[in-house]
């Protein structure tokens, strides 16, 4: 499926939350989920409860595909251990993701941006593609030429939080990924039931 490119503001509305981390929150002004008179809650069945769910995790990491994730889903059954954990690591550690939680971008779209357009390095070398995986002791920094740019300052001036498994030197534009993430360290803005995501994908992939 291709990438979604509808109001984002609509999918935040939907779930109650302001899960792009938007500066300007969207539901200040229209708290109410999108449809005429906002959307009626009805009883979900266990398929429409697995589906939410795993559209909130697509939300949370950007609107990524439907390929994207059944991608991951492969790679995480594919190792030893728990499913689930695997799947959120891997999303938790793409090179994007990563950008963002350093703060050199002030939301996950302007990573997307900052990676695609080579703005940030990778122990040093130029990495623009946004799914790369980056592991710990991995140093990302901000090319030389692009350190004035305005809005990686004023993100990295910002008061948003840096997830304990994450170093950032604000003086040389740089930060590590310490230690790969625990689900329980994840800062994701709304709660997923994990499991059921990977129920889901295990039944239509």
């Amino acid at each position: 499926m291709s990438r979604y490119t509808g109001k984002r503001n609509r999918v935040a509305r939907r779930f109650g939350v302001n899960v792009f981390g938007r500066a300007r929150n969207p539901l200040i002004h229209k708290p109410n989920p999108p449809g005429v008179h906002g959307a009626r809650r009805r009883k979900k069945s266990d398929y429409g409860l697995q589906l939410e769910e795993k559209q909130k995790l697509k939300a949370i990491y950007g609107m990524i595909t439907e390929h994207q994730l059944v991608r991951y889903y492969k790679k995480a059954v594919a190792f030893k251990g728990n499913t689930a954990t695997h799947l959120a690591e891997m999303l938790e550690c793409r090179l994007d993701v990563m950008v963002y939680r350093m703060k050199f971008a002030p939301t996950l779209f302007g990573a997307h941006q900052l990676v695609a357009h080579g703005h940030m390095l990778v122990d040093g070398k130029k990495v623009d593609i946004r799914s790369f995986q980056v592991r710990p002791g991995m140093t990302i920094s901000v090319r030389e030429k692009s350190r004035k740019m305005k809005q990686i300052n004023e993100a990295l001036d910002s008061s948003r939080d840096i997830p304990e498994y994450i170093t950032l030197d604000r003086d040389k534009y740089s930060g590590q990924l310490a230690a790969m993430p625990a689900v329980e360290q994840l800062p994701w803005p709304l709660e997923v039931n994990l499991p059921e995501v990977c129920d889901f994908l295990a039944h239509t992939t």
